[in-house]
């Protein structure tokens, strides 16, 4: 073969060869006729399925073929916007009450006067447990806060750089605290659950309100060792903080007993069960602080004035007298 022929031959092969991928990409974008033999085979890369677009996959997690989920926006709205209204909401409007009955009402004082003699209230074991819980929730509420407000108010103010950090330690620290919260919960079960049982006495209490509203003071229904009030703080706490940490728990392993949509109920539950308990916390602080004369020294050092006793909790402060419990001593130096 002469030379000329061969590099013609050549020229030929290599045309030919770029023109194969070219053809057979317009034989794969072709669309398919009416008579071709896979029409029929076809399978929709995905379909409608529960108001949802979902694809096929073929690894286990059959999750990952949800490709849109219109819940999901629906949920995302309620986190960005409802969920802050809710917390900003009621915390604000708690505060807000608060601050006006306060100037209606001002500290509620001993109305006989401190009497200058103790008596043990709580021990050391009572305490320990409410400030357990007190110390976690509180602790849990702040670090809530700061991941459900921080986009719109922090990140502002301390830039995307000092936030991150704070964000992932504030996430890490919500879920550890969350232990102790619970040891909590259950100690305070065991140690005043009998005492907070409703009874008959706790309805004179509700409808005067315990005598809160009465500027002459010392009009205090008798209650036993906690009144209605203490008993509705007490019990939404327990239903409230047992919910919250049972969502909670569920949030930290997503997906473990339930799908998308379900993981978006629970955390909708929390959210709502959480701005429900900081509004609660806040009148109890409210109440335990500025609000009632003595009434810190309980859960403080766990001795009250036995004025104090015989006023808000004199039912409770007469069964102890009976039963040889109380030991009046006078305050130190």
């Amino acid at each position: 073969m002469r030379p000329l022929h061969a590099l013609l031959l050549i020229a030929l092969l290599a045309v030919a060869g770029l023109a194969a991928p070219t053809f057979a990409q317009a034989q794969l974008y072709q669309a398919p006729g009416p008579n071709s033999p896979t029409t029929k085979e076809q399978v929709p890369l995905y379909v409608p399925q529960d108001d949802k677009v979902v694809g096929r996959v073929s690894i286990p997690d059959e999750k990952l073929a949800v490709l849109v989920q219109p819940e999901g926006r629906e949920w995302r709205e309620w986190r960005t916007h409802t969920l802050r209204l809710a917390i900003g909401g009621l915390a604000i409007g708690m505060t807000v009450v608060l601050a006006i009955f306060f100037l209606y009402r001002g500290t509620i004082r001993i109305h006989g006067g401190k009497a200058g003699r103790l008596v043990l209230r709580f021990n050391g074991l009572d305490r320990f447990a409410h400030w357990t819980t007190a110390g976690s929730f509180l602790t849990m509420a702040l670090t809530g806060v700061i991941l459900t407000f921080g986009r719109p108010l922090l990140i502002p103010l301390i830039g995307h750089q000092a936030f991150t950090p704070l964000a992932e330690y504030s996430k890490s620290i919500h879920n550890f605290v969350s232990v102790p919260f619970v040891v909590g919960l259950l100690m305070i079960v065991a140690l005043w659950l009998r005492d907070n049982i409703p009874e008959k006495a706790d309805w004179l209490w509700i409808k005067t309100a315990g005598g809160l509203f009465s500027k002459a003071g010392g009009h205090h229904p008798e209650a036993g060792r906690f009144n209605a009030g203490q008993k509705l703080v007490f019990w939404s706490i327990v239903l409230g903080g047992s919910g919250m940490a049972a969502t909670g728990y569920l949030l930290m392993v997503p997906f473990a007993v339930t799908g998308i949509g379900g993981m978006q109920t629970i955390h909708v539950i929390h959210g709502l069960l959480a701005a429900a308990l900081i509004a609660a916390v806040i009148g109890h602080i409210y109440i335990g602080t500025i609000g009632m004369e003595g009434a810190f020294d309980a859960m403080g050092s766990g001795d009250v004035d036995e004025n104090w006793a015989m006023e808000h909790h004199r039912r409770w402060y007469q069964e102890q007298l009976r039963k040889g419990y109380v030991e009046v001593r006078q305050p130190a130096e």
